[in-house]
């Protein structure tokens, strides 16, 4: 009779190369209700509650950005958002709302709500508002604002991007949360041990690729 045994997976086993002086690693706290496996993915999601958002304008119309309550989405950066009037209208038009890296994000008209990663109403003023007006909303959120969660390819809550590798497994229950260490910049991860979600596309592998690059973490296969 064969006996077959299955070695499971060394914590850390996927890690080719960091930098020097534990400078490569945080510890970060994972959310609840969450399995992540050792050599799994992390991605990070902000608690609402909280960030920080103030707002300035700048232009010549006299309408008013009022944020929502809660004025954040679990995908909100930290830094300054910006909503600037592409297209004029009497009583009314449209702002480019971009984020602090730059990238547009959405369209907000004037009267109706923006829900994404910001969450805001523009209501018209006595004044028309006029091209370029400008108002920035600034969001202050530190690293005791964020959780971390269990990489999911398939996620519409920021849960798609992954951001960090965790050396060890770490599961969390319902209403819990845990500290783990990670690896979250200057790092080389081998693929072939990275524990990706069962299932998982090319396609999505080499988005997590791609935002693992960004947050400098080289996966190499």
């Amino acid at each position: 009779m064969v006996t077959v045994l299955t070695e499971g997976r060394h914590p850390g086993e996927a890690i080719m190369s960091e930098a020097e002086f534990n400078r490569s690693r945080s510890n970060v706290v994972v959310a609840a209700s969450q399995t992540v496996e050792a050599n799994g993915l992390l991605a990070k999601k902000a608690v609402a509650a909280g960030v920080v958002v103030t707002q300035a304008f700048a232009g010549t119309g006299n309408g008013v950005l009022t944020v929502a309550s809660p004025a954040v989405s679990s995908k909100v950066k930290d830094g300054a958002y910006t909503a600037t009037l592409v297209t004029a209208a009497a009583n009314g038009g449209t702002f480019r709302v971009d984020d602090p890296n730059g990238k547009t994000i959405g369209n907000a008209t004037v009267g109706q709500a923006f829900d994404k990663e910001i969450k805001f109403t523009i209501a018209d003023g006595s004044t028309d508002f006029a091209l370029g007006d400008l108002f920035t909303i600034t969001v202050a959120a530190d690293a005791e604002d964020y959780q971390f969660v269990a990489f999911n390819p398939d996620g519409t809550d920021g849960s798609e991007t992954p951001v960090a590798y965790s050396i060890y497994g770490v599961t969390t229950g319902a209403g819990e949360t845990k500290k783990t260490a990670v690896i979250d910049t200057s790092a080389q991860l081998n693929g072939h041990c990275v524990a990706w979600p069962t299932g998982i596309s090319d396609a999505k592998k080499a988005d997590a690729v791609q935002a693992l690059a960004a947050a400098g973490i080289k996966v190499r296969f």
